[in-house]
C-alpha cells in the first residue's frame, strides 16, 4: 500500500492535535494517566471555580479539579471532582473551601482534621464551603456603612458649619500668638536654666562645706557631750532637788522661824500688834518730842 501524501498530512495533524490536547491537559495539571486518589467535593455555590484548579493543603499544592458536575434540576450540591496526591492521607472529619488570591484567581484548601487514626477512603466527598476572604467581610459591612452615610452627612454639614465660624479663626489666630508666647517662654527658660547650671557647681560647693562644718560640730559637740560626768551632775541635780524638797518641807511645818511665820498665826497676831504699837510710839514721838528728850542749859530737869 503506497502512503500519498494526503494520508502523511492527514496523520501529521492528527499527530498534532494529540500532542495539543496532551499538552493542553499537562499545562493545566489534567494527567490522563496519573494515579491520583480521587475524591469529590460538595458545595452549594462553587463562585466560578473552574476545572484545572489547584487544591491546597497547609500551602502546598496537592491536586487539581478534574471535573465539575453541575445538578441542573438542583436537587443536590454541585460536585467537585479533585484529584489528590496519593500520598496524602485525608483524615476524616476534614473540609474544604474556596478562596480567592488578590488577582481573583481560584484555588480549593483543604481543611485536614486533628484525626490521624481514620481516615478518607478513595471517591469519598468532602463537604465544602466558600471563604469570601477580605472582600467578603467588606462586602458584609456594605449595609453597615450606607446606614452611617447619612449621620456622616450630617456630620459633615456640622463640622462645615463650625469651621465657617468667624470665631474659630480668631481662636487660631490666638493659639498662633499663644504659642509664640510659650517659644520664647521656653527660650527665655532654657537661659535661665543655663545660668542655674553654671551656679549649681558653686552652690554645691558651698552647701558641701555647710555639711562638712556641721559635721565637725556635731562631732565636737558629741566630743564635749563625751567629756561631761552625766552621772555625776544628775547626783547633783538630785541632791539640790531633795535640798529644796527638804526646805519647802521645812517652810510647810510649824519648825523654825520661817515655818511659824507661815504657819502659825498667834506669831502673826503679835507681830501685828508690835508693829502697830511701834506705829503709834513713833506717831507719839514725833507729835510730842519733849516726853521723850531733856534738854536744859543750866543742867535743870524739866518734871
Amino acid at each position: 500500500m503506497k502512503i500519498t501524501k494526503e494520508i502523511k498530512i492527514a496523520l501529521v495533524a492528527i499527530l498534532g492535535l494529540v500532542i495539543l490536547f496532551f499538552g493542553m491537559n499537562y499545562l493545566k495539571g489534567l494527567h490522563l494517566f496519573s494515579s491520583d486518589t480521587r475524591y469529590f467535593l460538595s458545595f452549594d455555590d462553587i463562585s466560578g471555580l473552574s476545572e484545572a484548579a489547584p487544591i491546597y493543603a497547609d500551602g502546598y499544592k496537592v491536586g487539581v479539579v478534574k471535573n465539575i458536575d453541575f445538578d441542573y434540576e438542583q436537587k443536590r450540591d454541585i460536585m467537585v471532582e479533585v484529584g489528590i496526591d496519593p500520598n496524602l492521607r485525608i483524615p476524616k472529619g476534614s473540609s474544604a473551601e474556596i478562596s480567592s488570591d488578590l488577582l481573583g484567581n481560584l484555588q480549593v484548601n483543604l481543611l485536614l482534621a486533628n484525626n490521624p487514626r481514620e481516615r478518607l477512603e478513595e471517591g469519598a466527598t468532602i463537604p465544602g464551603s466558600i471563604n469570601a476572604g477580605s472582600m467578603g467581610k467588606l462586602k458584609d459591612m456594605i449595609p453597615t456603612i450606607e446606614k452611617m452615610l447619612p449621620k456622616l452627612d450630617s456630620i459633615m454639614a456640622s463640622l462645615n458649619t463650625i469651621l465657617a465660624d468667624p470665631a474659630i479663626a480668631q481662636t487660631l489666630h490666638n493659639a498662633e500668638n499663644i504659642t509664640a508666647n510659650l517659644t520664647t517662654t521656653s527660650r527665655e527658660l532654657n537661659t535661665l536654666m543655663g545660668n542655674l547650671n553654671k551656679n549649681v557647681p558653686g552652690m554645691m560647693a558651698k552647701a558641701n562645706g555647710v555639711l562638712d562644718n556641721t559635721s565637725q560640730l556635731t562631732t565636737n559637740l558629741n566630743a564635749k557631750l563625751t567629756e561631761i560626768d552625766v552621772q555625776k551632775t544628775m547626783a547633783q541635780v538630785d541632791a539640790t532637788m531633795a535640798n529644796l524638797q527638804q526646805f519647802t518641807d521645812k517652810l510647810n511645818s510649824n519648825q523654825g522661824s520661817l515655818g511659824l511665820l507661815m504657819n502659825d498665826p498667834t506669831l502673826y497676831t503679835n507681830l501685828n500688834s508690835t508693829m502697830l504699837s511701834a506705829d503709834s510710839l513713833l506717831v507719839n514721838f514725833r507729835e510730842h518730842p519733849k516726853r521723850y528728850v531733856h534738854f536744859s542749859v543750866f543742867g535743870k530737869k524739866d518734871k
